[in-house]
């Protein structure tokens, strides 16, 4: 009899097809099976590509409609409890982390590729997605049942956590569209300066702020001079890199008055690398990087004094899941202008991340520095602020009471402690 001879094509494929089965098959991943994130592969170059490029083919290959999955962020949230992702190895994981070790990906010149590629999208598209104050960080549920509730209740957090008075001066370092810097002023009467790069974002700032004792640069955080009362990142460390971290807190100490505090407001991860994910970097972040706790450490010894360090990385998962439902929700205004990859791309990196901080992989920290020691120990969210002065007062905190908000950011309870993705449209 005839034997049948495969060729070698085929048999690479075969071996790709029957790898990538079995390592999903590891962390209760099916191929062709109908339990929550479970995958369907609608091209068999799928397997091959995987297993040929790691976690960028992986994307790629979700963007270009080779592969679906009901419940995406499901997928993710086994793939990453299981640390698959350290399985899914590449050249382009490994150029990258070489590139990381000899150059810096964060220099002035380079930053500005991340305000292209990301936060010019262009504001009408992230008014859809976001809440109606526009913050693009994770939000603090806590005693919150909408997503406009819960971003205000992370600012009000902030401003507790940095015992703002009436009258003291803010620098802000990157400062997204304004809507932590509106709320400074409006709220707590301060004087607020507000660095970033993304022209989008200055422009809608400088608007919404017009009314108020704030000012909105564009420029490079490095650029910030001057002594503040008090200072404050909120999502922006995750853009500085691991070259620049000493240098980031050195100016943070330059420009802090002695008696001041630093709260910094960052996703984190428990262990260091020194690149980002390779699809992350190439669709998404480029020169993103998420710091570690030893990396942050070793930034701040002997400059400042850390008072205090809070963790709710999971409330990212519950403000990622409503940043999608808005974004599928409002797709239709944004198709013609974008495309359907485009919708692939964006739904991948929010489902990817909701899942990130739903495994526990991802982190998200706030850490509240001083530079000698508060007097008396750091007691922020007991203090009470003398109130005076033409601004706005908060009556009542959004920390403790709930308020009416729009129809399109109500998240029930249950909703909030596990999500599940709509399907994804064919």
């Amino acid at each position: 009899m005839r034997q049948l001879i495969v060729p070698e094509s085929a048999r690479k494929s075969l071996a790709a097809r029957d790898f990538v089965t079995d390592v999903l098959a590891r962390v209760d991943v099916s191929v062709g099976g109908d339990s929550p994130g479970d995958i369907r592969v609608h091209d068999e170059r799928f397997f091959d590509r995987a297993v040929a490029d790691g976690t960028l083919g992986l994307g790629e290959a979700y963007m270009d409609g080779w592969w679906d999955a009901d419940h995406l962020d499901v997928f993710f949230t086994k793939v990453l409890q299981g640390k698959l992702d350290d399985v899914a190895d590449s050249r382009h994981r490994v150029f990258l982390h070489l590139k990381s070790r000899l150059l810096n990906m964060q220099t002035k010149s380079k930053s500005r590729r991340v305000a292209q590629t990301h936060y010019n999208l262009g504001n009408a598209f992230y008014a859809d997605m976001l809440d109606p104050a526009m913050h693009y960080t994770c939000a603090y549920w806590e005693d919150a049942s909408t997503l406009e509730e819960a971003q205000a209740a992370k600012c009000e957090l902030v401003c507790q956590k940095l015992m703002l008075k009436p009258g003291e001066s803010v620098l802000e370092l990157g400062c997204g569209w304004g809507g932590f810097a509106e709320y400074a002023a409006r709220h707590y009467g301060c004087r607020v300066t507000a660095y970033n790069i993304a022209e989008e974002q200055v422009m809608y700032a400088r608007e919404r702020c017009s009314d108020l004792d704030v000012d909105i640069v564009l420029d490079d955080y490095r650029s910030a001079q001057g002594q503040y009362d008090k200072i404050v990142s909120i999502g922006m460390l995750e853009h500085v890199g691991p070259r620049n971290y000493r240098s980031f807190m050195e100016l943070a100490d330059r420009c802090l008055k002695d008696d001041g505090l630093f709260l910094v407001h960052s996703i984190g991860r428990e262990t260091t690398s020194v690149a980002t994910d390779p699809w992350f970097e190439k669709y998404i972040f480029p020169g993103g990087f998420v710091p570690s706790i030893q990396k942050i450490g070793a930034s701040v010894e002997n400059l400042f004094v850390v008072e205090h360090f809070h963790g709710f990385g999971q409330d990212y998962d519950t403000t990622l899941m409503a940043w999608y439902e808005n974004f599928c929700r409002h797709w239709p205004r944004h198709e013609q202008e974008f495309g359907e990859r485009f919708f692939r791309m964006w739904s991948y990196y929010l489902l990817c991340c909701a899942g990130a901080f739903r495994a526990r992989r991802n982190q998200l920290w706030q850490w509240v520095f001083s530079k000698h020691g508060i007097p008396g120990g750091y007691r922020a969210l007991t203090w009470k602020p003398a109130r005076s002065g033409n601004f706005e007062r908060r009556s009542p905190s959004p920390l403790n009471v709930r308020s009416p908000s729009p129809a399109d950011n109500n998240v029930d309870s249950e909703t909030r402690r596990r999500r599940q993705s709509p399907r994804v449209p064919n």
